[in-house]
């Protein structure tokens, strides 16, 4: 019962966390955040406004998301320093990896920033490339059999940037943001 209480004591804790990276129209961010986490898939963001947990209007989602602001780097922080893994992992070192994704918008030719990228399941004229935007992802794996990772960072990749050297640079500030850890590389 103790285990229970000090989960709960810390997940109260991460929250308050993330709650003090939000700035402008916070708490409609952080309903928004919990609507993400615990409503299954949905065809729009308006359709999250309908989650039990998001006890704002439509309207107020819509302020968040475009008139919101997000310590990003406070939130790195936050999140690069809750590991996969607690102590118990009998000293098996943090590992992290990186993956890039694009998600297609062949349609939204309106859209700025669109690049061509690979994708492995859509196809152009029996190309696998599409029109869309690419991001890029750290983060910590763990060594259970799970599909559980920890993020800890994501980029956008525009169209002119080498995903390789944004990978670096991300590499780079996550070993500062951990030195003194047990980082794999």
């Amino acid at each position: 019962m103790r285990e229970h209480a000090d989960s709960a004591t810390e997940m109260r804790g991460f929250r308050e966390r993330l709650y003090a990276c939000m700035g402008r129209r916070a708490d409609a961010l952080f309903e928004l955040a919990d609507a993400i986490l615990t409503t299954g898939a949905t065809t729009s963001s308006a359709h999250l406004s309908l989650a039990p947990v998001h006890r704002r209007g439509w309207g107020s989602l819509y302020a968040a998301l475009s008139k919101g602001s997000l310590d990003i780097e406070a939130l790195r922080e936050l999140l690069a320093g809750h590991p996969l893994a607690e102590d118990g992992s009998g000293g098996v070192p943090r590992v992290y990896a990186v993956d890039q994704s694009a998600w297609p918008r062949c349609d939204a030719e309106a859209s700025p920033g669109r690049g061509y990228y690979y994708h492995p399941s859509r196809h152009s004229a029996g190309q696998p490339i599409v029109a869309g935007w690419s991001f890029q992802l750290v983060a910590e794996l763990g060594f259970e059999r799970d599909s559980w990772v920890a993020p800890v960072d994501a980029r956008r990749v525009s169209p002119g940037q080498d995903a390789n050297e944004v990978a670096a640079e991300q590499v780079k500030v996550l070993v500062r943001r951990l030195s003194g850890q047990d980082v794999g590389c």
